[in-house]
């Protein structure tokens, strides 16, 4: 527990420590402090300061502690402040009746409940799109005082961690004024004023930075490695024309880590992510060369297992490769297709509406929840065909602009899309094609076995790719970076400028 050095100023013996120490005596010198809390990581906690947090459905009445916090809410918020004054129900909302509403209580060691706090999507009669909202959150009187408990703190840290590791992008509470300091002491942001239960109330949004991590990750360091190479008029392409000729070639390496522990899913993906890069340029595949590290022969064998099976399902040939054996676990493949016309990454202009033509099919690889979703081992070849040929030499249409979705995911690479094309990017929420298995969080920021953005003129054609789904999500805008509008009509942020610092693309008949 936090505890303060109770002695008046004259008593207290000076020193390099801190005054606000974490646990022990409160007579101790801040020399002893400053050792325990700096250089051993705190003194023990006694059981006596312990809080435990715990889970519970916010709708489940029968639960007796689900009871207590509902009775605690009644004693603090209506007899206490006087909040929701005349309703009926009380404080007691549509909230409250929500199957996928949580509510998270705080304990001492005695079971004794300290406080609660609710959360749940921010519309009760909705589908869960990745907005969440808190509420709800109350403390005992007697917690309050408790010395060092700090139990309001650490409901608002579990809650937004809680939001979080449930794919939320969003997560918002409406709080009183007296409260706006500790929310933004423990970092959330305020908005604007608002009103609840009648009264003034400051609406605070925690920043959830999942898709800018990602690409921060994945993607931001490219522009110093590779910025100037390759050909006049792609930047930040799935794959490279061949100066001369009608061919396109595209390379990519599947991570070594995944190679080691998964090698046939390994030689599948290898196979995947070269198809779809030839498809994002609207190439036909047309063969694969591939290099292959392993420790021994049998490794090496289930590596190529996978990469035969993934070729055999899309009818692509294996051209053939270089095998290293007796060194670590390492695959890349290189993918050769043909178009007469390409299409860019960097084609977009502003004011071009955006689409996502995905596979909803499948579920996530197991091993790879929330990371890879697996919509094309149970397919067909073809419907593999028809997916990698929706914006392919026979299609019907080209669009602007195309990129396929990999390591920065869906917003990520929209970012891409639009660092190439010179704007910025608007993705619609409610309006993105996602499989009802996948949180809004999960499903933006993992690797899709097919997903395609492309960017063109608005009332043009959408991609017709079999079985995969397409559909109209946002636009380019003026400016840099991705964001996230929501069914409210508000804005947040998901990615902050550009994503690799690679440029704008120029030439192949595009002015900037």
């Amino acid at each position: 527990m936090t505890v303060i050095d109770p002695r008046p100023a004259g008593d207290r013996v000076d020193g390099p420590g801190p005054r606000f120490t974490t646990g022990g005596a409160p007579w101790a010198t801040p020399s002893s402090r400053w050792v325990a809390d700096e250089l051993l990581g705190g003194r023990p906690r006694t059981a006596a300061d312990s809080v435990t947090i715990t889970e519970v459905p916010a709708s489940d009445a029968r639960d007796p502690l689900v009871t207590a916090y509902r009775d605690l809410r009644r004693a603090v918020f209506i007899d206490e402040q006087g909040l929701f004054d005349g309703r009926p129900s009380g404080d007691h909302d549509d909230h409250d009746d929500d199957p996928r509403a949580l509510v998270l209580l705080a304990q001492d060691h005695d079971g004794e409940l300290l406080g609660g706090v609710r959360l749940a999507p921010a519309d009760a009669g909705t589908p869960d799109l990745g907005w969440w909202c808190g509420s709800r959150l109350v403390v005992a009187p007697g917690a309050r005082r408790r010395a060092g408990a700090r139990v309001g703190a650490a409901l608002i840290r579990a809650a937004c961690a809680r939001a979080e590791s449930a794919g939320v992008l969003r997560f918002e509470a409406d709080v009183q004024p007296a409260n706006e300091t500790l929310f933004l002491r423990l970092g959330w942001d305020r908005v604007r004023d608002t009103t609840a239960a009648g009264r003034p109330h400051v609406r605070m949004r925690w920043p959830i930075g999942k898709i800018q991590k990602l690409v921060d990750a994945t993607k931001a360091p490219l522009g110093a490695l590779v910025r100037g190479l390759g050909p006049e008029g792609f930047v930040g392409d799935d794959g490279a024309p061949v100066p001369g000729s009608e061919m396109i070639a595209a390379c990519d390496a599947i991570v070594p880590a995944m190679v080691e522990r998964d090698p046939e899913w390994a030689g599948w993906c290898g196979v995947l992510v070269n198809v779809n890069d030839l498809a994002a340029m609207g190439a036909r595949p047309v063969g694969l060369l591939d290099a292959v590290g392993a420790r021994d022969p049998s490794f090496a064998h289930r590596i190529l297992t996978g990469m035969r099976e993934a070729a055999a399902a899309y009818g692509v040939p294996i051209l053939g490769g270089h095998t290293q054996l007796d060194v670590p676990a390492s695959l890349s493949l290189t993918a050769l297709g043909t178009t007469p016309h390409p299409v860019p990454a960097g084609g977009g202009r502003a004011g071009h509406r955006v689409r996502l033509t995905a596979d909803l099919g499948g579920g996530w690889r197991p091993g790879y929840t929330g990371r890879q979703w697996d919509s094309t081992s149970s397919r067909t070849r073809a419907e593999l065909t028809a997916m990698v040929g929706a914006i392919g030499p026979a299609a019907a249409h080209r669009p602007a602009a195309a990129k396929d979705v990999s390591m920065a995911g869906l917003a990520g690479t929209l970012g891409m899309l639009a660092e190439a094309s010179g704007t910025g990017a608007v993705l619609d929420v409610a309006s993105v094609p996602r499989p009802s298995g996948a949180s809004v969080g999960d499903w933006f920021t993992c690797f899709p076995g097919f997903a395609l953005i492309t960017a063109d003129e608005p009332g043009a054609p959408l991609p017709d790719a079999g079985p995969a789904v397409s559909a109209e999500c946002g636009e380019l805008v003026p400016g840099a970076g991705v964001a996230l509008r929501w069914p409210d009509g508000e804005t947040t942020t998901a990615v902050h400028g550009t994503v690799t610092g690679m440029g704008t693309a120029t030439g192949w008949g595009r002015t900037t």
